[in-house]
């Protein structure tokens, strides 16, 4: 089953390491086979990831654009999410934490993309 991208006037996406941008009307793309696709509103900048789970996501979505699951990018996750634990208590989101790590093992990297992202956003609501 394709991936649909409903696309904004100029809205950027990065498709397999390429940063693409829409022209000035909307637009819809299908991608027929299998892409590593982030939205420019999932991109986190280097100096945004001020957070312990802001860390933990700009790892994550390194590894994601790259393709890879080893080497510098695995060390930075793996200091990151050390760190985020730390600031967790047993719960929820330990738990979504840990569930980040089983994604990578599991070759899901999107999915750990995914786990990120609501820690993130409960990291912003002061859960």
């Amino acid at each position: 089953m394709p991936l649909k991208l409903s696309l904004k006037p100029n809205e950027s996406f990065v498709l397999n390491g390429a940063v693409v941008r829409n022209g000035d009307r909307r637009g819809v793309l299908l991608l027929e086979t299998r892409a590593r696709v982030l939205r420019e509103k999932d991109i986190l900048q280097p100096e945004e990831a001020n957070t312990p789970a802001k860390a933990t996501y700009f790892a994550v979505m390194q590894m994601y654009l790259l393709g890879q699951t080893d080497g510098p990018a695995l060390e930075q996750f793996e200091s990151a999410l050390t760190s985020l634990l730390e600031t967790l208590s047993p719960g929820e989101q330990r738990d979504r934490a840990l569930g980040i790590s089983a994604c990578l093992v599991s070759g899901d990297l999107y999915g750990a993309l995914s786990c990120c992202r609501r820690l993130v956003q409960d990291e912003a609501g002061g859960r």
